[in-house]
Order: C-alpha cells, then sequence, then structure tokens
C-alpha cells in the first residue's frame, strides 16, 4: 500500500518543484536587471558630475585669467569683475546724454584693449559689450544727440565701446554689442546712488558661436 502512495506523491512534487525553480529564476533574471539600470543609472550620474566639475573648473580658470589680465585697472577702480564680467560706470565713459566717449573713457578703454586682445587670443571666445542705463527718461545735455529712449542710447553707447576697441586693435569679429536699456538693473532706481550703477556699460567673454554651415557638414 506505500509504494503507490509514495509514487503518486513523487509525481506531484517533480512539478511542483520545477515551477519552483522557474519562479526563482525569473526572479533572480529581475535582481540581475534591476541591478544592472542601477549601476549603469550611477556611471552616467558620475559622468555627469566629473563633466559639471570640469565645467566649473573651466570656468574658474577662465575668470582668473581674465582678472590677471585686468589687474591694473582692477587695482584703481576704473572697472569691476564681476562673475566675468567687465562692468564700467556710464559716468566714466559718457557725458549725460550721450554716446560720445570723453577723454577720460577713451583712455580706460584704450588701456583695456591690449589685456583683452591677450585674454582672447588665447581662447575661442568673443567679447559682448552691452550697454544699460536707469530708468529715467532722458535728459539731453549741451550738444548731446537727442535718443527716442533709453534703448536707442544704450545701444549708441555699447556700439561706441565696441567700436573704441576695435580701433585699438581687437578683431572685428570678436567684438559684438548688445543694448538692454532700463532692462536688468543691479540696483534699485528709486535713489541717486542706484541709478548711477545701473547707467553702466559692461564687457563679457562669451564662447564663439559655431557657424550653422560648419555644423551640418559631413
Amino acid at each position: 500500500m506505500d509504494e503507490p502512495l509514495e509514487i503518486e506523491q513523487d509525481g506531484v512534487g517533480a512539478p511542483a518543484w520545477a515551477a519552483f525553480g522557474d519562479l526563482m529564476a525569473g526572479v533572480l533574471g529581475a535582481f540581475v536587471l534591476v541591478l544592472a539600470a542601477a549601476l549603469v543609472g550611477q556611471l552616467d550620474l558620475a559622468n555627469k558630475l566629473q563633466d559639471e566639475m570640469r565645467q566649473r573648473q573651466a570656468e574658474q580658470q577662465r575668470r582668473e585669467a581674465l582678472e590677471r589680465a585686468l589687474a591694473g585697472p582692477l587695482a584703481d577702480g576704473r572697472i569691476t569683475l564681476v562673475e566675468g564680467r567687465i562692468g564700467i560706470s556710464g559716468a566714466v565713459l559718457f557725458a549725460t546724454g550721450s554716446d560720445q566717449l570723453h577723454a577720460d573713457g577713451r583712455a580706460l578703454v584704450r588701456s583695456l584693449a591690449a589685456p583683452l586682445r591677450t585674454y582672447l587670443a588665447q581662447r575661442d571666445e568673443i567679447l559682448m559689450v552691452s550697454g544699460f542705463t536707469d530708468d529715467r527718461g532722458l535728459i539731453g545735455g549741451k550738444g548731446a544727440p537727442r535718443f527716442s529712449d533709453n534703448w536707442e542710447l544704450s545701444a549708441q553707447r555699447a556700439l561706441t565701446v565696441a567700436r573704441a576697441l576695435m580701433a585699438e586693435g581687437l578683431p572685428p569679429d570678436a567684438v559684438f554689442a548688445a543694448a538692454f536699456g532700463p532692462q536688468q538693473p543691479v540696483a534699485s532706481n528709486d535713489d541717486a546712488a542706484g541709478r548711477a550703477l545701473n547707467r553702466r556699460v559692461e564687457i563679457a567673454p562669451t564662447p564663439r558661436p559655431r557657424h550653422a554651415a560648419a555644423s551640418a557638414a559631413p
């Protein structure tokens, strides 16, 4: 009587163990896939962090190089250097309501040209010369040209500085002008001190754009 029962148990137990083995194999396979995905994700994150660190180091080196190149004007307070942007007070460069450099302003631009030219020669960058104003209406000085608004004044001032830099030897393809008018103030326009800070010209190195034709080349 015992032998048939034992045979019956063997017949039932074998498929159960086979199914359990298949289940465990599936679980193990899923675990391996999850582990592989996690490792790939960690590797991708590590690569991104390394790229970000390299970019930050390159940016820091760029700023330090610019600071060394402009040590003279920075030391005597004629310019500021914040996050790689060279700031020049509008009063240092121009008379009220004018886009023509006065003598001190032209001398300052001339002093910047040589170090900027050296800086650009070592990097694939160009200079963006940006004009900014306060939010007050224009007040024309004696003999000053009239502009329709602050946007036009900031544009003409940026162009004046850009052309002065080119006249001092910077390549024309390494300088361009931009106008922001009263936008992007660095201080409040509610008092005279803040408005004076907002009337400024900034010179900022920026990566040289790639031509569409070059990017489309095989």
